[in-house]
């Protein structure tokens, strides 16, 4: 296993979307097609397919937990972009703390502030 690669948000509305998570990440994306839009966060692929039967009611199996400096801020800034908070930040042993919000589709994100965290060569 070479780590995490690539985490794919569900939207019912693409080009919203698009728009929201460019906003969210403040970044753009860097492919656009009607079928995959992908972002470049970091190094780590964020892409977002359209749903076949959109719905905001998405259970949460799987976390992706998105490295943040500041979490309450962040978590302020999203709630503030229309996402809606499930978690808020809360420190989970050490200097570690986590959130969660969902986006307009329902979907969970988890913001991590983690500075313990590095990134191996490969």
């Amino acid at each position: 296993m070479l780590g995490l690669r690539t985490t794919i948000y569900k939207v019912g509305d693409i080009n919203k979307a698009k728009e929201w998570y460019g906003q969210v990440f403040e970044t753009k994306q860097y492919f656009d097609e009607p079928y995959y839009v992908g972002f470049n966060i970091g190094g780590y692929e964020l892409g977002l397919q359209p749903e076949e039967n959109p719905t905001t009611e998405k259970p949460a199996t799987v976390i992706s937990y998105w490295g943040v400096e500041d979490i309450q801020a962040e978590f302020d800034r999203i709630v503030g972009l229309g996402a809606t908070p499930s978690t808020s930040p809360m420190n989970v042993g050490g200097p570690l703390m986590v959130a969660t919000v969902k986006d307009p589709w329902g979907n969970l994100i988890g913001l991590i502030y983690n500075p313990l965290f590095k990134i191996e060569d490969e």
